[in-house]
């Protein structure tokens, strides 16, 4: 009798461990899109603006035309190539906007003071939401490999996370927090 009362408990015990760890598994991926979904929003709200100012007419001709093509490239990618075009377009604002002159000439535009803070505000925020969004999947591939997440199949059907990798060194013009950005 001893023996099967030892044995349920340890059965039980194996069943709440097995529990909590899909919990977690779960939550954690629920993390990862809740991370991706702002990853998103300010990667789009990015584009936005440097679209905005491209087409707003304070910028040179051909600085205009680099900065939206590159924006209008990271609103349209496909998801198997937005990594390439969200990088081209951190390449272009910093080609763009890599000196305080540019800067200044959008500032001195009327309206251009909260367009050069809202740009300013959204090349900080990308890199922070990139972080929270690798950090998340970090944990959750940690949690895949164990041995025990992966021979009782706990992550189910969901797909293996996979990291956001671009290019989101802000323009240093930008990225200075003595700019007049809120912070």
């Amino acid at each position: 009798m001893t023996t099967l009362i030892l044995l349920a408990v340890a059965v039980l015990l194996i069943g709440v461990y097995l529990s909590w760890t899909a919990g977690r598994l779960d939550r954690l991926h629920a993390r990862i899109d809740a991370a991706r979904a702002a990853l998103d929003a300010q990667l789009l709200r990015r584009a936005s603006i440097a679209q905005e100012l491209a087409t707003a007419g304070v910028l040179d001709p051909a600085a205009s035309m680099v900065l939206y093509q590159a924006a209008h490239d990271a609103r349209q990618a496909p998801e198997e190539q937005r990594e390439v075009a969200e990088s081209e377009l951190s390449q272009a604002l910093r080609a763009v906007f890599g000196e305080s002159a540019q800067v200044e000439a959008v500032r001195a535009a009327p309206g251009g003071e909260d367009a050069a803070v809202e740009l300013a505000a959204s090349v900080r925020r990308v890199p922070m939401a990139r972080r929270f969004h690798n950090d998340a999947v970090r944990a959750a591939r940690a949690l895949r490999r164990h041995r025990t997440v992966r021979w009782l199949r706990l992550a189910g059907y969901a797909p293996f996370p996979l990291a956001f990798e671009m290019d989101d060194e802000p323009p240093p013009a930008l990225a200075d927090r003595g700019n007049g950005a809120p912070q």
